[in-house]
């Protein structure tokens, strides 16, 4: 396959783009588990520490004492530590995006990317990964060069989801109280699903997602559909996929035209 390496100030940059990325993921991720707040509740003649989530579902921790008030103390604490760190972290970023589109660092369509942290926000990228000529560009970033444009030009991406992990799917899904479909509109807010494909949605430029499973082992449904959404997808069974579900993993961070950075999971090379 023909390739050219990456010039050494877009090799530079891509390196010191990508630690500060891992940084944020490590942040984002902590900062998730501080959302939402503590307060004191008043009930009959009793207080109580309560937590509440983003949701605005309150969990009672327990009644006002020495340890629950330590508890309310550290986690006001920690939040506002996180939340600060947070914050800078998100500005170095912004830089790193800014100047990784000045030196033209990457090339992934911004599309993709999007899509990408749309199911990393949504707590689901670990039930999809890319498979077909898109996993080519973290494979070319991972090695420093730029693979030629033809083996690269194709107008859909493809996400096998993981039929093992299904409960665990359901389980996530249910807690998001959205759809695949609805995450995918958060990227690109025409995405409808394809008439008569129900595994695939396509925007209106004519970009499609498709989503691929293995065929039914053991126990896994059949056929089964993302959520109880009448408008969701149904992953579409593809042969050869059962080697593709327990292949090796690879992971690396990829760079959209605008800068813009996503974890790309995909299958080891």
């Amino acid at each position: 396959m023909d390739y050219l390496p990456l010039p050494d100030n877009a090799a530079r940059q891509a390196i010191d783009s990508s630690t500060i990325f891992e940084e944020y993921r490590r942040v984002f991720a902590e900062a998730r588990a501080y959302r939402g707040g503590m307060y004191g509740k008043v009930q009959g003649q009793y207080e109580y520490l309560a937590k509440t989530s983003p949701e605005n579902k309150q969990t009672y921790i327990g009644k006002r004492t020495p340890e629950t008030e330590a508890i309310y103390a550290a986690f006001t604490a920690r939040k506002a530590e996180v939340e600060k760190r947070l914050k800078s972290i998100q500005e170095a970023l912004r830089e790193a995006e800014r100047l990784n589109k000045a030196l033209k660092v990457g090339r992934v369509p911004t599309i993709v990317v999007g899509l990408l942290q749309a199911f990393e926000d949504a707590g689901l990228s670990d039930h999809f990964i890319v498979v077909g000529t898109h996993a080519l560009y973290a494979y070319e970033t991972a090695a420093g060069v730029r693979i030629v444009q033809a083996a690269l030009a194709t107008n859909d991406v493809d996400l096998l989801w993981d039929a093992r992990k299904k409960v665990r799917f359901l389980t996530d899904i249910e807690r998001l109280d959205s759809s695949v479909l609805r995450i995918l509109q958060k990227v690109d807010a025409s995405f409808q699903r394809k008439a008569d494909q129900y595994e695939t949605a396509i925007n209106d430029k004519g970009f499609e997602v498709d989503f691929l499973r293995r065929q039914p082992v053991d126990e896994d449904p059949h056929p089964f559909r993302f959520s109880k959404d009448e408008n969701n997808l149904w992953p579409v069974q593809a042969r050869r996929a059962d080697i593709l579900t327990v292949t090796p993993k690879f992971e690396h961070i990829v760079v959209s035209t605008t800068g813009r950075m996503a974890l790309m999971r995909t299958l080891d090379p």
